[in-house]
């Protein structure tokens, strides 16, 4: 089952909107190249963003939005002409219309700090995207989605079903999800799994790894008197806690913060951190390169 139950739309009219993201190798003409291409076929460019790894040598990353008339009808016809100004710079790129929400399923555990604040902003029209589904290994969370028209699927897993679990799980979002977002789902996923989602998983943790790795990571920075906390969102790869960052934040704390206070104030910045790299991530904001992340933001 799928929901077909949707946030509140942005006021902006995106129906002829798309988006163009780009990555190729360093050289003059590029944006001069791109610009003339989207002027040419009656483009008009509204959001253009660059970034240059070096100058000499490096690679050369932008973000550009473009309203186009009569889109749908020209979207195919654009990307192939592109191709061609694409093959002459060595391009990586993707042409998107900004009015198709990509679909989200969240994985969840019994912690829901980070589920409601995916759950406030969809509703608030604040994430441009729409929840497909909730998918958790525990029944606790059912009473926040259902009610809001979302399914929910209880799959418990154990070390006896974790694969049998894995491959339910597969078959409920392969087709049906653009991105997958692991809001405190407190299982790993495996190689098999993160190979239908390549950099569309995305993940949520404590920035206490690597130095506080195990359980109880809190509680082992009370002891170890630590003065700063945050958290990290990254897409997921077969390296553990190891795949392209997307955003972090932190906040001072001291030793009058016992380790409640703590995990308060790292739930705090989970949630608003989780929540910043969905939104970058559903509005085509974030180019990955090897490991690393640029994130027009």
């Amino acid at each position: 089952m799928v929901s077909n139950v949707t946030s509140k739309s942005k006021s902006t009219n995106l129906t002829n909107r798309a988006r163009m993201l780009v990555s190729c190798p360093d050289r003059p003409g590029i944006v001069a190249a791109v610009s003339r291409f989207l002027y040419e076929h009656g483009a008009n460019i509204v959001q253009s963003d660059q970034y240059t790894m070096d100058p000499e040598g490096g690679l050369f990353f932008i973000r550009i939005e473009f309203d186009l008339d009569n889109l749908d009808a020209r979207r195919e016809q654009l990307k192939a002409d592109f191709a061609v100004v694409a093959a002459e710079f060595n391009m990586k790129w993707s042409i998107t219309r900004a009015s198709r929400k990509k679909r989200l399923a969240i994985f969840v555990s019994k912690e829901d700090h980070c589920l409601l604040e995916l759950l406030w902003h969809w509703q608030s029209g604040d994430l441009d995207a729409d929840i497909a589904m909730v998918i958790s290994n525990h029944d606790d969370m059912r009473g926040l989605v259902e009610p809001l028209g979302i399914p929910y699927h209880h799959i418990p897993v154990t070390p006896d079903t974790k694969a049998e679990a894995e491959k339910r799980q597969l078959e409920l979002v392969s087709g049906q999800v653009d991105v997958v977002i692991l809001a405190r789902y407190m299982q790993i996923i495996s190689p098999k799994f993160i190979e239908h989602f390549p950099n569309k998983i995305i993940n949520i943790h404590h920035s206490f790894l690597p130095a506080f790795v195990g359980g109880k990571p809190y509680a082992q920075a009370y002891n170890r008197g630590v003065k700063i906390i945050g958290a990290t969102a990254h897409y997921v790869t077969e390296e553990l806690d190891g795949g392209p960052i997307i955003e972090q934040d932190v906040q001072r704390v001291s030793h009058r913060d016992n380790v409640e206070d703590l995990k308060r104030i790292g739930r705090h910045i989970e949630r608003t951190v989780l929540a910043r790299a969905v939104n970058w991530h559903v509005e085509d904001r974030v180019i990955v390169h090897q490991n690393k992340t640029v994130v027009f933001s």
